[in-house]
């Protein structure tokens, strides 16, 4: 296992590459009480707190996009970094829009355009054609560039209007199979306990916990 660097008890010790302050509330709950003496609030930290640059996200996968990320942040910060990239398959559009979710409509995190223009592109669709899929892949990088990647899924349909004022990005309109509710009516815990991420997260947890202990 890689050399981690030497960090004060209460300085950073991981880097979650990501800007966007709903994954890193995310991110940070989903890590909370796994990692023996890691205090999630105040040593898992974003890339503009550790100061890392901007990654383009050049892959043509989300494996690939969430590996790039986390190599690029861990070699910036020489922090233990982790990345996700994520983001909706929809079964009718052919697993689109996928690694274009965050900028759909053409501007990258507006996620009332995104999903108005999906919306219009799914009007049509009756309900039983309307499958939908948030996927996630995972990474967990060390500055060196050793890396591991892991893989999520949560399986669902998609609805005709947005319901539900929680959670980010496309949650208002994706329903969850055998739940009434979006994934934007749950509670963070309920949607935690089912959600892509979560899944490609708990696998990643053993290498994660190596790598901070």
């Amino acid at each position: 296992m890689p050399e981690t660097p030497d960090a004060a008890a209460t300085g950073p010790r991981l880097v979650l590459a990501t800007r966007n302050a709903g994954k890193l509330r995310e991110l940070r709950e989903l890590l909370r009480g796994q990692v023996p003496g890691l205090d999630v609030d105040t040593q898992v930290i974003d890339a503009e707190t550790a100061g890392a640059p901007d990654v383009v996200e050049s892959g043509t996968t989300f494996e690939a996009n969430s590996l790039l990320k986390a190599r690029e942040v861990a070699a910036a910060t020489g922090l233990v970094a982790v990345a996700d990239d994520s983001g909706l398959a929809v079964d009718v559009l052919g697993g689109a829009p996928g690694i274009f979710s965050a900028r759909w409509s053409g501007r990258h995190g507006d996620d009332g355009a995104n999903l108005s223009l999906l919306l219009a592109q799914l009007a049509d669709i009756p309900a039983a054609q309307r499958g939908a899929s948030f996927v996630c892949a995972a990474a967990l990088a060390f500055p060196d560039g050793t890396a591991h990647a892991t893989f999520g899924e949560l399986k669902g349909s998609l609805l005709a209007a947005p319901r539900g004022s929680g959670g980010f990005g496309y949650d208002p309109i994706l329903k969850p199979l055998g739940s009434d509710l979006s994934c934007a009516e749950m509670t963070s815990e309920e949607k935690n306990s089912i959600s892509h991420r979560a899944k490609a997260f708990a696998a990643l947890l053993p290498h994660l916990v190596d790598a901070l202990r």
